[in-house]
């Protein structure tokens, strides 16, 4: 254990976030997204598993550790429900809550259409797979800064 680090970020979770860098993709997928064949794509080639915990629960523990970017407009993503793209899900309102919350206010996620998530995912960084059995739990987050000190 370490003090102040959420202890629901694993060891391969914490090294591949503190790696990544300014503009980098991060996917947090649900359990029937094709995580394993995905990942293998992406920067890191391997995939990482938070498999006890709910989007929600992932997104809220990356964010004690994560800046998302704040230059641009496509900071987190959603993926689209399929024939209802302006559809919120409980999942989904539950993962905007929680970057609501890291923010200090309301900024929405982008949507974003199924396959073009998936072509997403593939360039991302890595691939972190939740315990998340609610469909459509599978969101797209982009790194940002940490500032100089004062």
């Amino acid at each position: 254990m370490l003090k102040g680090i959420d202890n629901r970020l694993n060891a391969d979770v914490l090294g591949c976030l503190r790696a990544m860098g300014h503009g980098d993709v991060l996917i947090i997928a649900d359990t029937n997204f094709p995580a394993e064949s995905v990942a293998r794509a992406t920067v890191t080639g391997q995939l990482l598993r938070m498999e006890n915990l709910t989007a929600a629960q992932a997104v809220q523990a990356v964010l004690s550790v994560f800046p998302l970017d704040t230059f641009v407009d496509d900071f987190a993503g959603r993926m689209e429900i399929v024939g209802d793209a302006r559809s919120i899900p409980p999942v989904q309102a539950e993962v905007q809550a929680e970057i609501d919350a890291a923010e200090g206010r309301a900024r929405p996620m982008i949507s974003i259409e199924r396959f073009a998530f998936y072509d997403l995912a593939r360039k991302a960084y890595a691939v972190i797979q939740t315990g998340e059995r609610r469909f459509y739990g599978c969101f797209m987050l982009r790194k940002g800064v940490i500032g100089p000190e004062e």
